[in-house]
């Protein structure tokens, strides 16, 4: 089977666009921003991951809150959607009105970060506060107006809840992340999914970074 985007939609061979499904699992980048003005946003992003070693990314499609208010308030923070925050993380990805606190809407208590302005969601273990960096209109081929937009950010400071450090080590899986799949999809992350494998010899170890 070859799923061909250059074909009109109803002539392709599945209903569906399968990419989200197979770029899959893909980490929730739960997003706070805060506009000029003092207004809150919260939404989850699934085209969302790491992109260096202290810079995060997310995408968003058209020019919504979170990527507005991240640009004039040149901050945003990434707190960890996890199993028991779940519902409100869905519930904040509600089609609310510009300006609306999702944190309110969702029945979640925000907490002051460290370094920049936007809260971090309180209930969740892990949080990244960035400085907003540059946005990337994704302009498609043959060109014409993007309607994708790449947010980046510099990490500046990081949110642990001291229950989940190890021996100086995150237990990501203690902290049971979520992650997206396709269509309704979710994936749950457990220690019984964990394995480790070490890089072959000659390529260095493993350093803890």
């Amino acid at each position: 089977m070859h799923y061909d985007l250059d074909l009109p939609r109803e002539s392709r061979a599945l209903p569906h666009n399968p990419l989200k499904a197979i770029v899959a699992p893909r980490p929730i980048g739960w997003i706070s921003a805060m506009s000029r003005a003092g207004a809150l946003n919260l939404a989850p992003y699934s085209f969302f991951n790491a992109v260096a070693d202290n810079m995060v990314a997310f995408s968003s499609s058209g020019r919504k809150d979170a990527m507005t208010f991240a640009e004039e308030g040149r901050e945003f923070v990434c707190s960890l959607a996890t199993w028991d925050l779940r519902d409100g993380m869905n519930d904040s990805s509600a089609p609310l009105p510009r300006g609306t606190s999702e944190f309110a809407f969702a029945n979640l208590e925000t907490a002051p970060s460290q370094k920049v302005r936007p809260p971090r969601v309180a209930a969740s273990p892990a949080a990244l506060e960035c400085r907003w960096l540059q946005t990337v209109p994704l302009v498609p081929l043959g060109g014409g107006e993007a309607e994708n937009f790449l947010v980046i950010g510099q990490v500046v400071s990081i949110y642990v809840d001291e229950r989940f450090v190890t021996d100086g080590m995150v237990d990501t899986a203690a902290m049971h992340p979520i992650m997206r799949g396709g269509y309704f999809d979710y994936f749950h992350a457990t220690a019984d999914t964990r394995f480790q494998m070490r890089r072959p010899k000659g390529a260095g170890e493993f350093t803890g970074s």
